[in-house]
C-alpha cells in the first residue's frame, strides 16, 4: 500500500479538495501507474457537477500517462514501461473486443477497490482511473505503452480527447475520401474530430461552433470552413459551401441543440454520430419521417471505438511525421493544487485541453 496526494470529490457542484489517499498494491492483472500528468476532460467536469449520479467521496480523472511502478501477477506490462492511461476496461475474448469494439466491452467489469481515506472510508474510483492523483492502480488492459519522446501533456491527451474524436471520424464514420464531413463543436474533441476527417481525404471539413476564435483554431486544425453557429438556422450556411450537404456530421459537445441540429446539416444518404456526451437524462428530437425520407442514418461512437494496440502506435507516427497535432492541443499546464483553477478556466470553454503536470 501507498499514501499519495490526490484530488478529492467530497461534494457535488463543491470544489475539489486535495488530500493524502491510501492506495492498495496492485492485485491480479493490475499495475501501479506513478503520473506524469493528467488532462482534465468535461467528462471529468460533468461527473463532479452530478451529471451522470456517482458515488462519493471520489477521485476522477481519466486521461493520463505515467510509468508502471509495480505490477500485479499476470501483468503485460514491466516495471518502468511508460504507458498511456484510459478509462476502458475491456477482456480481449468476447465479440465486442474481437470484433475491434473493445469500448463496448461485453464482460468487462468495474475495477477492484483501490482506494480509501487514511480511516478507510472506500473512495470511489471515477471512470475506473482516479487519476487527478500521484499515483493509480489500474487494469493493465486500460493501458498502453507510449514512447518517452512524446511531451507527458501532449502524451496525456491521447488517452481520451484524441482517440474520442479522431476515432469516431476514422473508425466509427469510417469517412471516406471526398466527403463533406461537418463538425459541430471545435473544443478538445471536435479540433481531432477534423484531424481524424482531414487524415481520411474529406473534401470538405466544416467546422461549426459559436466562438469565433474556435473556428479559427478548427482551420488550423484541417477545417476548410466554419459556420458560427450563433444565429437561426446555420445550417442553411452548409448548402453556400456544399450544397448537396453533408455526408457526415460528427457532433462532438454534449450541447442539446447541436444534437437537435444535426440532422439538418445532412444531405441526402447522410449519416450523423452522437460522439459528445449529454447530462443523463436529456433527449433531443428529430423527425423520423425525414429519417426515412432521406435515408439519414444515427449512429454513436464511444471513445472512437478505438482499440489501443492497434490504434495508439499509427497515432504516435502520425505525430512523429507532423500530420497530427498533438502539443498544439495543450492550452496551460497545472500542478495538482491549481486543479479547481484548472477546472474552472476548462469550463470557461477557452481551454482545448488543460493538464495537471505531477
Amino acid at each position: 500500500m501507498a499514501t499519495i496526494k490526490a484530488a478529492v470529490s467530497r461534494a457535488f457542484h463543491h470544489p475539489l479538495v486535495i488530500e493524502d489517499i491510501v492506495l492498495a498494491a496492485p492485485g491480479p492483472g493490475q499495475v501501479e501507474v506513478t503520473l506524469e500528468a493528467c488532462a482534465i476532460c468535461h467528462s471529468d467536469i460533468s461527473f463532479i457537477e452530478a451529471a451522470w449520479g456517482g458515488v462519493l467521496p471520489a477521485i476522477y480523472g481519466h486521461e493520463a500517462v505515467g510509468h508502471v511502478t509495480a505490477a500485479g501477477p499476470g501483468a503485460r506490462h514491466e516495471v518502468g514501461t511508460r504507458v498511456l492511461v484510459t478509462l476502458m476496461v475491456n477482456c480481449g475474448q468476447c465479440r465486442c473486443c474481437a470484433g475491434g469494439k473493445a469500448a463496448h466491452c461485453e464482460t468487462a467489469v468495474d475495477q477492484v477497490a483501490t482506494l480509501a481515506l487514511p480511516d478507510g472510508t472506500p473512495v470511489s474510483q471515477g471512470m475506473n482511473c482516479g487519476a487527478f492523483a500521484e499515483k493509480v492502480v489500474v487494469r493493465d488492459s486500460q493501458t498502453q505503452p507510449i514512447p518517452a519522446d512524446i511531451p507527458a501533456a501532449s502524451a496525456a491527451v491521447l488517452s481520451c480527447g484524441v482517440i474520442t474524436g479522431l476515432g469516431a471520424a476514422v473508425n466509427t464514420a469510417r469517412i471516406r475520401p471526398g466527403e463533406v464531413v461537418v463538425v459541430i463543436g471545435a473544443g478538445g474533441v471536435g479540433l481531432n474530430a477534423i484531424q481524424g476527417a482531414r487524415l481520411s481525404g474529406a473534401s470538405r471539413i466544416v467546422a461549426v461552433d459559436m466562438v469565433p476564435d474556435k473556428l479559427d483554431a478548427a482551420l488550423d486544425f484541417g477545417a476548410t470552413d466554419g459556420i458560427l453557429a450563433n444565429h437561426d438556422a446555420p445550417w442553411k450556411a452548409l448548402r453556400q459551401i456544399a450544397p448537396q450537404g453533408a455526408d457526415v456530421v460528427l457532433v462532438s459537445v454534449g450541447a442539446l441543440p447541436a444534437y437537435d441540429s444535426a440532422l439538418r446539416y445532412l444531405g441526402s444518404k447522410g449519416r450523423a454520430y452522437a460522439v459528445g456526451m449529454t447530462h443523463g437524462g436529456q433527449s433531443a428530437g428529430y423527425e423520423p419521417v425525414m429519417l426515412a425520407y432521406y435515408g439519414h442514418r444515427i449512429e454513436g461512437s464511444l471513445m472512437g471505438d478505438t482499440v489501443l494496440a492497434r490504434d495508439i502506435p499509427w497515432m504516435v507516427d502520425l505525430y512523429r511525421q507532423g500530420r497530427l497535432k498533438l502539443d498544439e492541443l495543450v492550452s496551460g499546464t497545472w500542478r495538482l493544487d491549481q486543479i479547481n483553477n484548472a477546472i474552472t478556466d476548462t469550463k470557461s470553454g477557452a481551454a482545448r485541453r488543460n493538464v495537471i503536470v505531477f
